[in-house]
């Protein structure tokens, strides 16, 4: 079993497997396999699977093993770590693929609570504590977004951390000044990783790093965006800002249509043109529209030629 992540190892920019789909709606293997091994010899400090945007509540069990034998075989080959999420809204599913998931030696494991019912405090410290038992010696990080029915504040994370010290780590959206204030005591055990497209301001204000949207749109860019926030700050922030102008001009208008985050991560994607993703996602939800991206792919190159790189 190789050696396990710690909280202080847990650090920068992660990739993310999103699926590309054949005509009838499955997995394609080939262009997943080729996307994999991109990922696993970018300068990303890691790739994962089965967030959001890779689709994990779509997949069955067995796409589910799938995609995780692609990815373990791709970034072990070259020493790349990888993350895989486990994430179900079922727990007894969810238990099933930590299983699975710690046999093939991930970096660490993500997990969702449970969220068809909200989980009590008691609940949330139960759920964790099982989780982590099967998942050792493999450590956890948990995925808690905000529209995730059970939300575990500044509080409950403190009690997660101290009681389950298996987790690690926090994946989270945006979050204001007071959140990171609060979180900041549990810094030295708990990374804290933010959107990839705020990761210069989260940066500054105490995260570790970003399971990123910018590496959907650019892996090579997204890392050195990172390599550029830890020696010019000043001018990684003014790419943040050109970030949100081109989020607000050609990513928010998509969300506002009803477009998720697997669409619009798939969008980035198509629109940094590393990898043969397409912009379709599985029925029944819809994709965005091919016509959205050459626009976007003109302001991109325009106004943030450093992530359109490699």
């Amino acid at each position: 079993m190789a050696t396990a992540m710690s909280a202080s190892e847990l650090r920068g920019v992660w990739g993310t497997v999103l699926l590309p789909l054949d005509p009838g709606d499955g997995i394609d293997p080939g262009r997943l396999r080729a996307e994999v091994d991109h990922l696993a010899r970018s300068d990303l400090h890691g790739v994962y699977a089965h967030g959001t945007a890779g689709e994990f509540h779509t997949l069955t069990e067995a796409e589910y093993d799938q995609v995780n034998a692609v990815l373990a075989t791709a970034c072990s080959a070259v020493g790349m770590p990888f993350q895989i999420g486990a994430s179900h809204p079922l727990a007894h599913a969810s238990l099933a693929r930590v299983r699975r998931a710690r046999d093939l030696e991930p970096a660490a494991i993500q997990v969702i609570l449970p969220d068809w019912i909200p989980l009590s405090e008691a609940e949330v410290l139960r759920f964790l504590d099982r989780v982590a038992q099967v998942a050792a010696p493999v450590p956890l990080v948990l995925y808690s977004p905000p529209h995730a029915k059970t939300q575990a504040s500044p509080d409950l994370l403190a009690r997660i951390v101290t009681e389950v010290p298996a987790v690690i780590g926090i994946k989270t959206l945006d979050r204001d000044d007071d959140w990171f204030a609060r979180m900041r005591a549990l810094a030295d055990r708990c990374a804290l990783f933010v959107p990839g497209h705020r990761l210069a301001s989260g940066v500054a204000r105490g995260a570790h790093g970003s399971y990123s949207n910018i590496a959907a749109l650019s892996p090579a860019g997204a890392a050195a965006w990172w390599r550029q926030i830890q020696t010019d700050p000043d001018g990684a922030a003014d790419v943040e800002r050109r970030i949100a102008e081109f989020f607000a001009a050609h990513v928010a208008p998509l969300a506002e249509c009803g477009f998720g985050d697997p669409a619009l991560d798939k969008f980035l994607a198509a629109v940094g043109g590393w990898a043969d993703v397409g912009t379709r996602v599985r029925w029944p939800w819809f994709g965005a529209p091919e016509s959205a991206v050459v626009p976007a792919r003109e302001h991109a190159r325009a106004r943030l030629p450093e992530l359109l790189i490699g």
